[in-house]
């Protein structure tokens, strides 16, 4: 290992070392988890009910959902510690679009490739984009 791997592999190993950490990981999955469930419902909702192309679906639920989630992280996961609300506010759209891109893209994947519905698929690529957001928040919006 280089000396910037050592450095991260030392950091990391003591992060995990902090129960408070894993605390935090836990309440970002309440979190998640109430914005997952809005995001499904808002989504079928909306391609559904609605008749609304997956894609435009989506990115609708994503922002339901988006709302949900930076008032419970801001107010309950992470705390606003020194960051105002509307920089805060900044940088967690920015980490969620991020998420978004990743979402859709295997969102896309997911209904151009395979059988499975397209309510399943929106469920499977907001799973693989979850960890992607937790990390950008924790490690900047949040820090």
């Amino acid at each position: 290992m280089s000396g910037g791997e050592e450095s991260l592999a030392v950091r990391i190993g003591a992060a995990a070392r902090r129960p408070d950490n894993w605390i935090q990981l836990l309440k970002f999955g309440i979190v998640g988890g109430s914005g997952y469930v809005i995001n499904l419902v808002v989504f079928a909702f909306l391609a559904q009910n609605l008749g609304v192309f997956h894609v435009v679906a989506a990115v609708g639920a994503f922002c339901v959902a988006l709302g949900n989630n930076f008032f419970w992280n801001r107010h309950w996961t992470f705390g606003p510690g020194e960051g105002l609300a509307h920089e805060q506010a900044i940088r967690f759209a920015v980490v969620s679009v991020g998420a978004l891109l990743i979402n859709l893209i295997v969102l896309e994947l997911l209904v151009r490739s395979s059988s499975i519905s397209e309510l399943a698929a929106q469920a499977i690529a907001v799973a693989i984009a979850m960890p992607f957001n937790f990390l950008g928040n924790k490690l900047w919006t949040f820090n």
